[in-house]
């Protein structure tokens, strides 16, 4: 065996043996550790305080609103395509009082803007297509307020953070001019230990929730305008021939 596999082989021996007593240091370690100085979900939430609590209440509902949206944002939820295939029928039959009908008892994206346009469609293709248009924006504002929340905790998860810092330092100081001479620093931790947790607590929860928003608005923006387009695309037949 060459030098250099025997260095190889030897160096990766020695970074296993590492890591294994690495492992058996912070097991040991951990034994010396009391239970209330241990970092766990107990006392994560115990040195968090209110304002922690609060914090966890924000990270709940960013997860139920990512699960919502991730069943709920997607093409053929938003426009099931059993409608669209309805409304095209009835087009094909010029059965356009039915086909607004359908729209109106089926709303969604694409349908809440025939619905608004369909109305029209005696008063020129032009004047239809600017309601249509109209209505497709206030279809897709819906949608990006639907997303919205999630950037809302994102915003607001850190500055929750940052009053729970205040607060553990306000505390920290107080305890400082109760005590005087004779304060200690574990007197000082409790407060200190507040501020570092709800700061951590705050990035913890805001980073996931602007990284989700940013995902789905990047997708509802295409979906808006994929489905837009569908829409044009099934009201083009109206669109005047030129001679």
């Amino acid at each position: 065996m060459s030098n250099r596999k025997l260095l190889a082989v030897g160096g990766a021996a020695a970074l296993a043996v590492l890591f294994m007593a690495g492992g058996a240091f912070a097991q040991d370690a951990e034994q010396f550790i009391p239970e209330e100085a241990k970092i766990n979900v107990k006392n994560i939430l115990a040195w968090g305080s209110w304002v922690g609590v609060i914090i966890i209440l924000h990270s709940i509902a960013a997860v139920a609103l990512m699960i919502e949206h991730a069943i709920n944002i997607k093409r053929d939820k938003l426009v099931p395509p059993e409608i669209i295939d309805e409304i095209e029928a009835l087009f094909e039959e010029e059965e356009y009082q039915e086909a607004l009908e359908l729209c109106e008892a089926s709303p969604n994206f694409v349908t809440n803007i025939l619905a608004a346009g369909l109305p029209k469609l005696n008063n020129g293709f032009d004047t239809m297509k600017q309601i249509m248009s109209e209505q497709a924006a206030v279809e897709a504002t819906k949608l990006h307020q639907k997303i919205s929340y999630l950037s809302l905790i994102s915003n607001l998860a850190p500055m929750w953070g940052l009053f729970g810092t205040v607060s553990g330092m306000i505390l920290a100081f107080a305890n400082i001019v109760i005590l005087g001479p004779k304060v200690t620093p574990k007197d000082l931790a409790m407060g200190v230990q507040q501020a570092l947790i709800t700061t951590f607590e705050g990035l913890f929860v805001a980073m996931p929730c602007m990284m989700a928003f940013f995902w789905y608005r990047n997708k509802v923006v295409a979906l808006i305008n994929e489905l837009t387009g569908v829409a044009d695309e099934m009201v083009e037949r109206f669109r005047p021939q030129r001679q």
